[in-house]
């Protein structure tokens, strides 16, 4: 439509500009020929044949445009044709089904929560906290007591090793404990050393303390004065309570009355939720 109004539009104007011409030309040829020249003839010639051509162009009708036919599905013939056609249209409806559902589990795995590593955990569970003052006897080592650290080689448990090691990447981490000879020292460094916390953490010798005293071992944590102390003994967690920022407590029971900064767990693995 709009291209029919452009071309009438353009033929009304070529008829207007025709009938302008037509009295310029009545105006020119009532003047004597005698003042026209072959030159300016030629010119009024060639100009009235191109206005003659122009307006053939426009008014020319293009022609009809051919349709394309359109191509009729044939009419099933028999019932046999019908359920060929319903079968081979199944396995589609299948085929788009199990693409949905395996979209949808690529998207489900995409979403799923993210486990956080044990280095965060341990920080989480520390509270960002820089230094940890730690007993050996029970909570590192499996024997419990200076008196069966005497009779025996020390052993350090497996279970919390890899919780030590994160310890010690992130933490200033001391060791203390309460000893009865010499011996039993050098059967604790030697152990420490086999499991490779002197090599594969950030612990060194010097941070492995040694007392004759529970009183010994309080005394080191508060001049220590670290962010955490882990312990055993519960009178020890008691008098540290008002001094140390936060306890963990490592029993089997948990007290009934305990101060608020201090934490209670079987094992520091179990702290950590490693076990």
């Amino acid at each position: 439509m709009a291209a029919e109004s452009s071309k009438e539009e353009l033929v009304r104007l070529i008829k207007k500009f025709g009938a302008y011409l037509t009295v310029k030309m009545s105006n020119l040829f009532s003047i004597s020929l005698r003042n026209l020249d072959s030159r300016s003839v030629g010119a009024l010639a060639g100009f009235a044949v191109a206005m003659i051509f122009t307006w053939r162009l426009l008014r020319s009708p293009s022609g009809p445009q051919r349709r394309q036919p359109k191509r009729q599905a044939p009419a099933p013939s028999s019932s046999g044709v019908s359920s060929q056609s319903t079968t081979t249209l199944a396995p589609s409806g299948v085929c788009s089904s199990s693409e949905d559902s395996r979209a949808q589990n690529v998207i489900d795995e995409f979403f799923q929560p993210v486990k956080p590593t044990l280095g965060q955990i341990v920080r989480q569970k520390l509270s960002e906290g820089r230094k940890v003052t730690c007993r050996l006897l029970g909570v590192i080592l499996e024997e419990s007591s200076p008196e069966e650290l005497q009779a025996k080689q020390a052993t350090v448990r497996s279970s919390v090793l890899e919780v030590l090691l994160e310890i010690t990447k992130f933490c200033d981490l001391y060791l203390m404990e309460r000893v009865l000879d010499d011996e039993s020292e050098r059967k604790v460094l030697l152990a420490l050393e086999d499991a490779g916390v002197f090599t594969s953490g950030g612990l060194v010798k010097d941070k492995v303390l040694f007392c004759s005293t529970e009183t010994g071992r309080s005394s080191f944590v508060r001049q220590l004065e670290p962010d955490w102390h882990i312990d055993t003994n519960p009178e020890v967690v008691s008098q540290l309570a008002r001094f140390i920022k936060y306890q963990l407590h490592i029993s089997p029971f948990r007290p009934e009355r305990t101060a608020s900064n201090v934490f209670t767990a079987p094992s520091l693995e179990q702290f950590f939720g490693c076990v």
